[in-house]
């Protein structure tokens, strides 16, 4: 295999629960070795049921997907020992100690990093005797992730992983995927906090409701969505005020109250016309707000547009450039 081989391929996968509740809907997308791809979503999107299908702690009700070019559910005995795996929830008996923890997991695991070595790579081999019941959340999910990366990965499944950890917390553990990106481990991630996708993602996907609604690198995915102004408008002063919309790039405008907000796929241009008239007028623009385009704007839009009449039955796929303990020692 070279760096740019496909590690993980999914195509048309379907995932359908009993009642005939259909949580995945045709889902189709690839991650290249040495990738970090995150998968994004609204709530209930169908990303952790997704996951399990890649993870093979499930079959997939329809579609394929390879894992290192196994299948990762009937083949799984030649797929588990090369992948991590870290679950929304570990779940691991609450009396025993951080270190103990750590130690029945390795013997779970082909090729087992040392002990103090994983719990050292993050941040607890201070807390090594402390009872998994007395840990913060925080610290649960740094115990989670420990022992994803037990065995040395060569694809490493986060789900939420930095949740219910403080802001330095979750650069500590942003800093640590990077390293393990870098150093050539495959990563796919799931998370809520579209910052986190930002910072770490070579490339993404964002579902609603079952299906991709956008994929692509971070840059595309929020090229693709305009940029904003927003301002008071000024007493005394209407919109129709303003110089005409179009020949400043504006796109689409909308107006709450005194609240003009202007979406542009020339913020410069936008800017500086808005400026200019405000100069002229002898005005000061009360909450000028001026922004480039950002993921979280392209997620609202996606959310908005998917929800859109006929955007469910299109099925249309954009492309610009929870479990326990008990549940993963069952995937062994």
């Amino acid at each position: 295999m070279t760096i740019n081989d496909h590690v993980i391929d999914a195509e048309g996968l379907r995932r359908t629960y009993s009642g005939g509740f259909e949580a995945v809907r045709s889902l189709s997308f690839s991650v290249a070795r040495g990738e970090l791809f995150a998968l994004l979503g609204t709530n209930g999107a169908g990303k952790t049921s997704t996951l399990e299908l890649l993870e093979g702690l499930a079959r997939p009700d329809g579609g394929s997907v390879r894992v290192l070019g196994h299948d990762p559910y009937t083949e799984r005995a030649k797929v588990r020992p090369r992948v991590g795996v870290m679950l929304q929830e570990g779940g691991f008996p609450s009396e025993l100690t951080v270190r103990e923890t750590a130690r029945m997991w390795a013997g779970c695991t082909s090729g087992a990093r040392p002990v103090g070595e994983v719990l050292e790579l993050v941040g607890l081999d201070r807390r090594e005797n402390v009872r998994v019941k007395q840990l913060s959340g925080g610290e649960r999910r740094r115990l989670d992730l420990a022992m994803a990366l037990l065995g040395r990965p060569e694809i490493l499944f986060l789900d939420e992983p930095t949740t219910g950890l403080d802001a330095e917390g979750r650069r500590e553990t942003w800093e640590l995927v990077r390293d393990l990106r870098d150093g050539g481990t495959t990563v796919l991630l799931t998370t809520h906090y579209l910052e986190e996708a930002e910072e770490l993602a070579d490339r993404l996907a964002i579902m609603h409701e079952g299906r991709i609604a956008a994929e692509g690198r971070v840059a595309d995915v929020v090229g693709a969505y305009p940029s904003q102004i927003s301002f008071q408008l000024p007493d005394g002063y209407h919109l129709g005020d303003l110089p005409p919309l179009g020949q400043l790039g504006v796109t689409r405008h909308e107006l709450s109250g005194r609240t003009v907000r202007l979406h542009t796929d020339r913020l410069q241009q936008a800017a500086t016309g808005v400026l200019a008239w405000a100069g002229e007028q002898g005005l000061e623009l009360r909450g000028l707000d001026v922004r480039s385009a950002s993921l979280e704007e392209a997620f609202l839009n996606i959310a908005r547009e998917a929800k859109e009449p006929g955007a469910q039955e299109s099925g249309a796929q954009e492309t610009v450039g929870a479990g326990t303990a008990e549940k993963e020692v069952a995937a062994r």
